[in-house]
C-alpha cells in the first residue's frame, strides 16, 4: 500500500471548487468560543462542499491567524458571513425555506444514526457554544434537533468534532 501524493489527488483549483454543487446544508455556529474550532468547521465544510458557514454573536471571522491554522485556507474557498444574532439568521434561514436543526440534546431530537435527510430539501445545522451548546432562544426557532448518541461517561463531543460526524451523515446520505 502506497500513499497517494497531493499531486495524485485530484484537488479542484478554489475555481473549480466554486463552481461545483454544493450539499444543500448551512452551517450556522452559535457563539462558538474557540478560532480553532472555527477553522474546523471551514475545512470541514470545504471537504463535504457545504453551501455556507454562518458565524454568528461571538464567533471569530477571517481573517484570523488560529481560524487559518486550522482551516488551511478552507475560509478562503468555503462562503461565510457574520451575524450579530444565531435568532436572526435562524429566522432568515426559515423565511428562505430551510429546515433547520440544532445540533443539540434536548427533548424529542431525533438520534442522528436514526435520521435520513430528504433529497431535494435544504437544511440549516445549527452548532453551539463549546460551554452553553445551542442557545435556548435559537433552539425555540429550529424545526427540530439532532443529537449524536453516545455510550461514554461525559456524553459530550468537541463542537467540531460533532460538526465532522454530523455533515458526514449528511454528505453519505444526500451525495450517495
Amino acid at each position: 500500500m502506497r500513499k497517494i501524493t497531493n499531486e495524485e489527488l485530484g484537488r479542484p483549483t478554489p475555481e473549480e471548487y466554486a463552481a461545483k454543487e454544493k450539499l444543500p446544508v448551512r452551517v450556522v455556529l452559535d457563539n462558538v468560543r474557540s478560532a480553532q474550532n472555527v477553522g474546523s468547521f471551514f475545512r470541514t465544510g470545504d471537504a463535504f462542499a457545504v453551501e455556507h458557514v454562518a458565524l454568528c454573536g461571538i464567533t471569530a471571522v477571517p481573517p484570523a491567524r488560529e481560524i487559518h491554522k486550522t482551516a488551511l485556507g478552507a475560509e478562503l474557498t468555503v462562503p461565510w458571513s457574520y451575524h450579530a444574532s444565531t435568532a436572526e439568521c435562524v429566522r432568515q434561514l426559515r423565511d428562505e425555506g430551510y429546515e433547520v436543526l440544532a445540533v443539540e440534546q434536548v427533548e424529542g431530537a431525533a438520534m442522528l444514526d436514526a435520521f435520513c435527510p430528504e433529497p431535494g430539501r435544504r437544511y440549516a445545522l445549527i452548532f453551539g457554544n463549546e460551554v452553553e451548546g445551542v442557545a435556548q432562544e435559537v433552539v425555540d426557532l429550529c424545526h427540530g434537533a439532532l443529537e449524536i448518541p453516545q455510550f461514554g461517561v461525559k456524553h459530550s463531543i468537541n463542537v467540531a468534532v460533532s460538526g465532522g460526524v454530523v455533515l458526514w451523515r449528511f454528505f453519505e446520505k444526500l451525495k450517495n
